[in-house]
């Protein structure tokens, strides 16, 4: 521009830098041969232990496990070049330790071996991993299909109502021999219509409606609907005797709405909840005033002359182990009973394994929930943010309650252990989140590039 006779020169902004981010993609293949092989040396612990032999399948279940984790390391290197790199190895260690120990079990009961069975839903669940990271692009195209997910998560825990009860539950679907167990799979859709529902509503969740006791509640007609759906989810598990899930539902939906509002008012009016809700289940329903009075007295069957229960065999497999364990494949945890290699797969871990073990599988846990948990932070949308949260709560969930019940923290619940556990519906869904958080955190670190990504 001119202005008396001089001349003033503009120079354009100088252009932003590129920036390219690490896609870490090397650690993660380090990572995933480090599980692959601290798993084929579990496996041959077990036979060394067993037989005095190295198992004549070792090497097959090594390139097995291999040939898994590494594609789903080529979709993530392939769609998600930018995801933190822990998840998938923390996943493929988590699903080859389970296949360990189930396999471990099985020596036991050589006539009901479940460790073929759990290979084949284990590879059912890394395809669906892969599916997932290749098709879905970006995680926001889920908040388009609020409704859809909350409609079939509705009809999947309504179905099995209609089949026979199994160990006091009516949460299985059994068709000519198949079985699965719809709830696994609502959790992962429920996760995605509460944090659309709420990423939506957040602004009237948080500032609408009347103040009581100090707590800011929101209109009914912004409330209501999430509400309902949680109440007929909820109610429908009670009515299947699935208090586990339902306890998992009512966790996550509080600490969502935690999340979306920011007022911590909804966490003390969930706990109150939960406490009723639990006094009254616990008086009413006798399937679940057995497992409280069991919780209160384990040793009591014990004291009656009648052998010890179930949870007992599992306190006495975690005294037995001790620091370091009694070694894999040198353990007694079979004489818990039916439910060794789901529910209470965890005692053999802490028998063999020891407390050393079992806190390295607990901090993997941990580790999987805390990147979770950081994805969500870093996440500029709120569908994300609440998404990645949810996700991760729902293992931080499923771990603190059935890692209580078999230690005697709280009353037994019926649920599996995330990834350890037999249970196909169970492993498959785990690799489906999994996959999302993959998806999430590689999204979380495009948005906080600052620039162009590679």
């Amino acid at each position: 521009m001119s202005k008396a006779g001089i001349t003033l020169a503009t120079a354009d902004p100088p252009a932003a830098p590129t920036v390219t981010l690490p896609g870490r993609r090397g650690v993660e293949l380090a990572l995933i041969v480090l599980a692959v092989l601290l798993s084929v040396y579990g496996y041959c612990a077990v036979g060394l232990a067993r037989n005095g032999t190295v198992p004549p399948g070792a090497a097959g279940y090594g390139a097995g496990l291999g040939v898994l984790a590494l594609v789903a390391h080529l979709a993530v290197r392939w769609r998600a070049p930018h995801a933190d790199p822990l998840p998938l190895p923390i996943g493929v260690l988590l699903n080859g330790l389970g296949l360990v120990l189930i396999y471990r079990l099985d020596l036991e009961a050589p006539g009901d071996p479940a460790a073929p069975t759990q290979l084949v839903w284990s590879t059912l669940g890394v395809a669906l991993f892969t599916a997932v990271v290749l098709v879905l692009r970006d995680h926001r195209v889920l908040q388009r299909y609020t409704y859809v997910c909350v409609t079939v998560a509705l009809v999947l825990l309504t179905v099995p109502i209609l089949f026979p009860a199994v160990n006091g539950a009516r949460i299985w679907i059994r068709v000519a021999g198949f079985s699965i167990q719809p709830g696994e799979f609502a959790k992962v859709l429920l996760a995605v219509f509460f944090a659309a529902y709420l990423a939506a509503n957040r602004g009237a969740l948080t500032y609408a409606g009347r103040r009581v006791w100090g707590l800011q509640l929101p209109t009914g007609r912004v409330l209501g609907p999430i509400v309902t759906i949680w109440l007929v989810s909820v109610g429908v598990l009670v009515l299947e005797r699935d208090l586990g899930t339902s306890l998992l539902f009512f966790g996550l939906f509080v600490v969502l709405l935690y999340v979306a509002t920011g007022r911590t008012g909804w966490i003390a009016v969930g706990l109150l909840l939960a406490s009723l809700g639990a006094v009254a289940v616990g008086r009413l329903e006798p399937h679940v005033h057995g497992r409280i009075e069991t919780w209160l007295r384990p040793f009591a069957s014990i004291e009656a002359g009648e052998g010890p229960n179930q949870l007992a065999q599992s306190l006495f497999a975690f005294a037995e182990g001790g620091i370091l364990g009694t070694g894999l494949g040198l353990g007694h945890s079979v004489l818990i009973g039916f439910a060794v290699k789901s529910d209470f797969i965890l005692a053999t871990a802490g028998e063999e394994l020891g407390l050393a073990g079992l806190s390295a599988i607990f901090l993997l846990y941990g580790l999987l929930v805390e990147r979770g948990y950081r994805a969500g932070l870093a996440l500029r949308d709120p569908f994300g943010r609440l998404l990645a949260v949810g996700l991760a709560s729902i293992v931080a969930l499923q771990v603190f309650v059935i890692a209580g019940g078999v230690t005697g923290l709280i009353p037994l619940t019926g649920m599996a252990m995330p990834f350890l556990a037999q249970g196909g519906s169970s492993v498959v869904t785990n690799w489906a989140i999994v996959a999302l958080l993959v998806r999430l955190s590689d999204s979380a670190r495009r948005q906080s590039g600052g620039g162009a990504v590679r």
